[in-house]
């Protein structure tokens, strides 16, 4: 099994800036797409960005230009650097990581990100 352990959260004034940060730990060899979803209240969780092994990152439309995802395999680590933090970006966000086949391996406890206006 894959453990994700997230940090990074926090609250932050709009157009701010946050970096999540997640270590992966236990079977990371079967670990291939890392990334974050996130769940604001009352709503289904939604990707928010994804990057495989080899460094190809999606984005979701509503944070692209915004937001970066990086990746450190020497680490087990993904980032995700936001900026121009709006108070829609206001969710938990919640670490995953795929394997090689594409099926889920494990989600993070998820680490909350309040955006004030």
């Amino acid at each position: 099994q894959v453990q994700l352990a997230e940090s990074g959260g926090g609250l932050v004034q709009a157009g701010g800036s946050l970096r999540l940060s997640c270590v992966a730990s236990g079977s990371i060899f079967s670990i291939s797409t890392m990334g974050w979803y996130r769940q604001a209240p009352g709503k289904q969780r939604e990707l928010v960005a994804g990057i495989t092994s080899g460094g190809s990152a999606n984005y979701a439309d509503s944070v692209k230009g915004r937001f970066t995802i990086s990746r450190d395999n020497a680490k087990n680590t993904v980032y995700l650097q936001m900026n121009s933090l709006k108070p829609e970006d206001t969710a938990v966000y919640y670490c995953y990581c795929n394997n090689r086949f594409g099926t889920l391996e494990s989600w993070g406890q998820g680490t909350q990100v309040t955006v004030s206006s």
